[in-house]
């Protein structure tokens, strides 16, 4: 299967205005995202889908890139153009904020589509915050492996537990990561397909798949997604990529 890596980079972020060209120990914050995905060893290419000349004349160092219109209510959208002209049996969305994307989430996500139309992943929730936080969105998932539901709520409801650190106890809450992997034609239906009623309740785009009978693999992994918002979390990465280099 020729499975393509595409990373959707805007620069105007409200948070963070200019956040792909962003410096972190020396490089772009979408070099370090797009080195990190050309270490997968399922993806043929990594293309960045941009609305923005800056971004594309930078990205054009390191990586294909491709650019894209410019109203776009989200990243999907935007690989979906990019999408329509590409020769590849399969697309893996890339956040393009994540500089330290483990390349075996992205191969994990890749191989469910051997066998699938969609998948993505999920790991473990382990810290209480995150557990009532409705910024992390959580996941459950069926005895295949196969996305449920995804909500901005804690679910499932232990009915049992009296307090968060019980419920956590009884019960492995996943949180999802946002990657996600498409079959190249199930990615160019999804698109045209009208905002449904719990995507729009819940602001989540992944749950119009799942009301239009698209079911979502959901890998589990041993990953949590660090990602960059705001400039303050610049150093924190820096301070991060200098442990791991030692």
């Amino acid at each position: 299967m020729k499975i393509f890596g595409i990373i959707p980079a805007r620069y105007g972020s409200s948070r963070f205005p200019g956040k792909p060209l962003a410096l972190i120990a020396g490089k772009t914050l979408i070099q370090h995202v797009v080195e990190q995905c050309q270490k997968a060893v399922l993806l043929r290419e990594v293309i960045v889908a941009t609305d923005d000349t800056r971004i594309f004349e930078v990205a054009q160092g390191f990586c294909r890139a491709e650019m894209t219109g410019p109203d776009y209510p989200s990243g999907t959208d935007r690989i979906a153009e990019v999408a329509q002209h590409c020769r590849c049996d399969a697309i893996i969305n890339i956040q393009g904020d994540e500089p330290l994307i483990d390349p075996r989430v992205i191969d994990a996500v890749a191989g469910a589509l051997a066998n699938e139309e969609m998948s993505t992943a999920a790991t473990v929730i382990e810290n209480e915050t995150e557990w009532g936080n409705p910024n992390v969105v959580k996941v459950v998932v069926n005895a295949a492996g196969r996305a449920l539901y995804f909500s901005r709520r804690t679910i499932p409801y232990v009915r049992d537990a009296s307090t968060s650190a019980a419920s956590m106890a009884a019960f492995p809450f996943l949180k999802h990561l946002g990657i996600y992997g498409y079959r190249r034609q199930t990615l160019l239906r999804l698109v045209k397909l009208p905002v449904s009623p719990l995507e729009e309740a819940e602001k989540l785009e992944q749950l119009r798949a799942l009301e239009n009978g698209i079911s979502i693999a959901v890998v589990k992994v041993n990953y949590d997604s660090v990602g960059v918002d705001v400039p303050a979390d610049v150093k924190r990465v820096e301070l991060m990529l200098k442990k791991l280099r030692g």
